[in-house]
């Protein structure tokens, strides 16, 4: 059983070498190969400086060399960032000087887009070019060629290195102000790549395509997973929903993960010519049950699994399919390794039905956020002895989000806390409202939050999409929420849009951007 990240690739190396390890669809390697292109990195970066525990950061779209920097970072004993591709240069240059990244990879063209921000890297030394690079080099910066990577022997003893080292950080995306990085250790990583795939029944013909941003943890563990029982990894930089489909359908993908929005959208595609998928997953919101029952309708053979995951704990729960008739509203019980409890402020256990707040114990509980101590301190809290005698205290992972367990042990999320709308004295969980604006099964995407309000406190804003080739208007709206919700939670002011809604980084909407541009909406109203 492998213990560190990069174990994962070199152990079923030794089962399967010559099994399709990662493709981009256009070039391949074994697993032979890409254990030997991972010891070859390891081997340059360890001789280009990158000591143990320092971080190397990856800017790159998903292709092969992202993955095998990423793998061979830890296998130099030090630490890798995966950096999200659609980020700036200055939240870049944000996040390489908050770690104090030593080496970075990236493409020429990303390079000369970087140059600007770099000369305030003040840790960064060298880097990493993917591609041929012509132009000028920041002082200070030593180049390298990808290919120079490639060509090394192994030299000299690496780092040894532990399970409960460092092993990466990945950077959320933030509620309010800057990302927070946090620190995963090896253990964290390999105990969640051998947890979700036991329960997803991962094994070597599976085919899992990797759409996610690797910056993401449930983009991350796509990988993982796969690496871990010596299935085949398949790296897409996708466009359009529709693109995804045809990977599908040419690669005869077994195994997809994506987030509500994009479900949402991949639900309203045609897939009778892809049923080649064994199982979907979904994390990082609430799947509206509308978009649920399209995909169980289009794809009567493939295994739904609804999750929910924190970066800070890596994953959490999962739903089993077979529940999801019963209780399709839940996000399920801990994973396996793992337990999840609902508790008051004080640290007591809630009753069945009773809100509050999620907090996850075990070996995914991460090391902490990178350098802020304050804020690592808010949410990894100790708990108390789980047996008289113990003396040491335990730590745990304070989620933020609010869920209530019922009776059997099944959980429900209720909404994020800092996401909850403040309305008339209540508090409103922004899915509820989005939930009753799915289930009209009109709008492709839908985003409720709050805004300012002079005598409610905070009003409710809903800004929506139309379906594919339908015709949308706000009283089908707001009669839908007449209907379904109580008067204090329905919306003050709904707003149709004809393009997709702004997401963050990860791919989720980005209820934040939406609620800025409506802080002065209801501010005329007189008391």
């Amino acid at each position: 059983m492998p213990s560190l990240f990069h174990e994962l690739i070199y152990q079923s190396a030794i089962r399967n070498p010559d099994s399709v390890a990662l493709t981009d669809q256009k070039r391949h390697l074994s697993y032979a190969a890409l254990s030997e292109a991972v010891q070859s990195a390891a081997s340059t970066l360890h001789t280009l400086g990158l000591g143990r525990g320092e971080r190397l950061a990856v800017y790159l779209e998903k292709r092969l060399e992202t993955v095998i920097a990423l793998f061979g970072a830890s296998a130099a004993g030090g630490a890798f960032v995966p950096v999200n591709p659609l980020l700036r240069a200055e939240q870049v240059g944000y996040i390489l000087n908050d770690c104090n990244v030593r080496i970075l990879v990236t493409s020429a063209e990303r390079f000369n887009l970087l140059k600007p921000v770099l000369p305030q890297c003040h840790d960064l030394h060298t880097v990493i070019v993917t591609d041929d690079f012509q132009g000028t080099v920041p002082q200070g910066l030593n180049v390298v060629l990808w290919e120079q990577t490639q060509l090394s022997s192994k030299v000299g003893r690496l780092p040894r290195c532990i399970d409960s080292d460092m092993a990466a950080i990945l950077y959320t995306s933030g509620s309010t102000g800057k990302p927070k990085g946090v620190v995963l250790s090896h253990r964290n990583l390999v105990t969640g790549a051998i947890s979700v795939s036991r329960y997803l029944n991962n094994r070597p013909d599976d085919r899992i395509l990797a759409v996610l941003p690797l910056s993401f943890d449930y983009g991350l563990n796509q990988l993982n997973t796969a690496f871990h029982v010596g299935a085949t990894a398949i790296l897409m930089n996708y466009l359009l929903p529709r693109d995804i489909l045809a990977v599908v359908r040419r690669e005869q993908i077994t195994g997809l993960a994506a987030v509500p929005p994009l479900w949402t959208q991949l639900a309203q595609l045609n897939w009778k010519e892809a049923q080649s998928l064994r199982y979907i997953t979904n994390s990082g919101g609430a799947m509206p049950r509308s978009t649920l029952a399209h995909l169980r309708n289009t794809l009567p053979n493939t295994q739904i699994f609804l999750m929910y995951g924190l970066t800070e704990a890596f994953r959490s729960t999962y739903l089993p399919p077979e529940e999801i008739d019963k209780r399709p509203d839940s996000m399920g019980k801990a994973i396996p390794n793992a337990e999840v409890m609902v508790l008051r402020e004080d640290g007591s256990h809630c009753a069945p039905g009773e809100p509050g707040e999620l907090v996850h114990r075990g070996p995914l509980v991460s090391l902490g956020y990178w350098n802020d101590a304050d804020k690592t301190a808010a949410c990894f809290r100790p708990l108390a002895p789980r047996q008289p005698g113990l003396t040491i205290p335990e730590l745990a992972v304070w989620s933020g989000d609010t869920v209530r367990m019922d009776d059997e042990g099944y959980l429900y999320f209720i909404g994020r806390r800092d996401d909850m709308i403040k309305t008339s004295g209540y508090r409103v969980s922004p899915t509820e409202v989005e939930e009753v604006i799915y289930a009209t099964e009109m709008v492709a995407e839908a985003a409720a939050f709050g805004v300012p309000h002079p005598t409610l406190g905070q009003a409710i804003v809903v800004v929506a999409t139309p379906g594919t080739g339908l015709a949308l208007d706000r009283d089908t709206l707001q009669s839908a929420c007449k209907q379904h919700l109580p008067a204090f939670m329905q919306p003050g002011l709904i707003e149709l849009r004809q393009t997709s809604l702004p997401r963050n980084p990860n791919g989720k909407i980005d209820r934040k951007i939406l609620a800025s541009e409506f802080q002065q909406a209801f501010q005329t109203e007189k008391l």
